[in-house]
């Protein structure tokens, strides 16, 4: 196989995260030589045509040239005239029901891998994984409760669909660092979202207000923020500018608050940020209407979320996946708790009426401050949260924990940071990953120290993507 020339075949097989294989047959001097090609957004079953991207001795990439055969997954038309445009999803020409089994299949392969890699046999029949130590019991896939409208928050961006188009507001173009496309009828979403983006795309566009270039940093509208809580209905707006202009903004205040939406808008907020990393940021934020936050239910408690505050981005996905994190941590009367990389403390004040005490570590400052409000919001008094890093604080923290919660960022746990968890040699031990391969990464160590995964459960948060979260319970066993 050579770089750049065009070749034919067909995936057959899917790997984390959404990446076909294709194992390319080809004769050389009389011999049949298979190369194994990986593709991006490729499904099982599908009839291609890629130009090979990368050629190493390791590995092979190619780059999908046109679909000769569709995949027996895609068995329905895509529900968003966006799909295929947008980079939002990757998922909606596919059932949800075939969705979910996807999803259950990459991850069960990664974690498969894993277990039978460091000494334990596989049995497919029933799905349990067996060794003298211990028995892995995969749970299979938990839904999410809502198939669409399920976000409730979306961070949007103004540019242009194409160099010198009109102003546009919504999500990237798929593969593209620049063209924005205007997702004013996203599925994702409540219809709120798109009222709200009309509205605010409407107003600035009559204006002839530009938009921040991200190439000659000039322009004036960055970003929007909504989020909308699901059990409340409260949302919040934040619009996020640079400084260039000095505008009045009363009357697209005016305009929001006449937008016929189902929920209720209770804060609108002006961001400022002149960074030139394409996030957002806050230099300065003015309010400009109500409240800088809306609060939130999850499994009987309330929760208080700010423009930037971190929070499960599937309310009703929330509660299934910490329902499952609950049933594996079990027991915790007279349990001290360590909830690590621990957010807003939504684990914590689930477990904390069940528990002794839980104890929170969080880098993010701000997050700390916020689970530390919402705990008193929902009068939990043995709750401490502790803003820092991990790998540091807990050797800071003069109590022992009898049970540890893990739900790291998507790159894992820091390998020093695992090493000073495990000493604590605790019996039980849950992690929740967003990232398949990070967490399989820290189980090989967690299980070359004595845990075992005794129960895995994948719960689908993001419906139409590729995205999955995962729940392990470990158990400690005699080396």
């Amino acid at each position: 196989m050579k770089k750049g020339q065009e070749y034919i075949g067909i995936v057959d097989s899917l790997i984390f995260p959404n990446k076909g294989i294709i194992n390319y047959k080809e004769e050389i001097d009389g011999e049949i030589k298979q190369t194994k090609v990986i593709i991006k957004d490729a499904l099982p079953g599908q009839k291609l045509k890629f130009v090979l991207s990368k050629k190493r001795s390791s590995k092979c990439e190619g780059k999908v040239v046109s679909v000769l055969k569709k995949s027996i997954y895609e068995n329905r038309t895509a529900p968003c005239k966006n799909f295929g445009i947008c980079g939002g999803c990757t998922y909606q020409k596919i059932s949800y029901e075939k969705q979910l089994e996807l999803k259950k299949n990459m991850v069960k392969k990664i974690l498969d891998e894993v277990l039978i890699q460091h000494g334990q046999s596989e049995n497919h029949d029933n799905g349990i994984l067996r060794n003298t130590m211990s028995e892995y019991i995969f749970e299979g896939i938990i839904g999410s409760p809502d198939e669409f409208g399920y976000r409730n928050k979306m961070e949007y961006s103004f540019g242009d669909e194409c160099k010198g188009g009109a102003l546009a507001l919504g999500l990237h173009k798929k593969g593209s660092f620049y063209d924005i496309v205007t997702t004013d009828t996203c599925r994702i979403v409540h219809q709120d979202y798109n009222k709200i983006l009309d509205t605010v795309l409407d107003y600035f566009l009559q204006r002839n207000i530009p938009y921040y270039h991200k190439m000659s940093k000039e322009g004036y509208l960055r970003h929007l923020l909504v989020r909308r809580a699901v059990k409340t209905g409260e949302i919040i707006i934040a619009l996020v500018t640079t400084t260039s202009l000095n505008l009045d903004l009363s009357p697209l205040v005016d305009e929001l608050l006449k937008a016929d939406t189902e929920g209720n808008i209770i804060g609108i907020m002006h961001i400022e940020n002149d960074g030139l990393a394409d996030m957002v940021r806050s230099d300065k934020t003015e309010v400009l209407y109500g409240n800088e936050f809306l609060y939130e239910e999850v499994l009987g408690l309330k929760f208080k979320i700010s423009t930037f505050s971190f929070f499960q981005t599937n309310s009703l996905g929330a509660e299934r996946l910490y329902e499952k994190a609950r049933e594996y941590i079990g027991d915790t009367k007279d349990k001290l708790i360590f909830d690590l990389y621990s957010g807003t403390g939504t684990i914590a004040q689930i477990l904390a009426p069940v528990a002794k005490k839980v104890i929170g570590v969080e880098i993010v400052e701000e997050a700390v401050e916020a689970a530390r409000e919402n705990a008193a919001l929902n009068g939990l008094d043995n709750c401490e949260f502790i803003a820092g890093d991990v790998l540091k604080v807990i050797d800071e923290i003069e109590e022992k924990p009898d049970i540890i919660v893990l739900d790291p960022p998507r790159d894992g746990i820091h390998p020093k940071a695992l090493g000073k968890i495990m000493a604590y040699g605790v019996d039980r031990i849950v992690y929740i990953s967003c990232k398949p391969t990070s967490l399989a990464r820290d189980l090989v160590v967690l299980q070359e120290n004595g845990y075992h995964v005794e129960k895995a459960c994948t719960v689908d948060m993001f419906p139409q993507t590729y995205h999955i979260e995962c729940v392990i319970k470990l158990q400690r066993r005699d080396m």
